[in-house]
């Protein structure tokens, strides 16, 4: 409806504009296994989240990333898969494990940032062996809580290998912002 004192959307000689129309911007997507990743050849920043999730049972972290890097320009692989069964067996012929591990190595050796979260109240051993497999890339950017159990021997392996290591996840957002800045084209 047309204010008062408009005839056909015009008000004092000047056309009356509507609502600002959205602009569209760059958004980050999150991508789970078992789906394809980009080609390695995709321009945008590739970001692994790494750290608990403990069969399912650590805090959702890897959601509050996502909702804090939501404009950024990104991919974000997510080895927090939407159907997982916690019963399936830790066997390597089991296929839906091995497609899920090897899902996770194929984004890790992809990714130009590996954020890794020890949330306090996990055990997360696995990160724990991808912290080993990767702390000397130069790609990897840690958040580890003083009350993580084993957050001594994490904050002992960052130092050794230049790891730079914070004590919250907003910090560990805050990193990968700076690190995303530095590898994007």
């Amino acid at each position: 409806m047309d204010p008062p004192g408009s005839i056909d959307g015009r008000r004092h000689g000047r056309l009356r504009r509507g609502p600002a129309r959205p602009t569209l911007r760059a958004m980050a997507t999150r991508i789970t296994p078992p789906t394809p990743l980009p080609p390695a050849s995709d321009p945008r920043p590739k970001v692994f989240l790494a750290g608990s999730i403990d069969q399912g049972r650590a805090e959702p972290w890897q959601a509050r990333v996502h909702e804090a890097l939501g404009s950024v320009d990104a991919w974000l692989f997510d080895p927090r898969r939407d159907a997982w069964d916690p019963t399936w067996p830790q066997d390597p012929a089991f296929a839906p494990f091995r497609e899920q591990v090897h899902w996770e190595l194929d984004a890790l050796d992809r990714a130009d940032v590996i954020a890794m979260y020890f949330a306090p109240a996990s055990v997360a051993p696995v990160t724990l062996l991808e912290m080993g497999l990767y702390a000397a890339s130069g790609r990897l950017v840690v958040g580890c809580p003083d009350a993580y159990w084993r957050s001594g021997n994490v904050r002992l392996v960052a130092e050794r290998y230049h790891v730079p290591c914070v004590p919250t996840l907003e910090a560990l957002v805050q990193l990968v912002v700076t690190r995303i800045a530095g590898a994007a084209p």
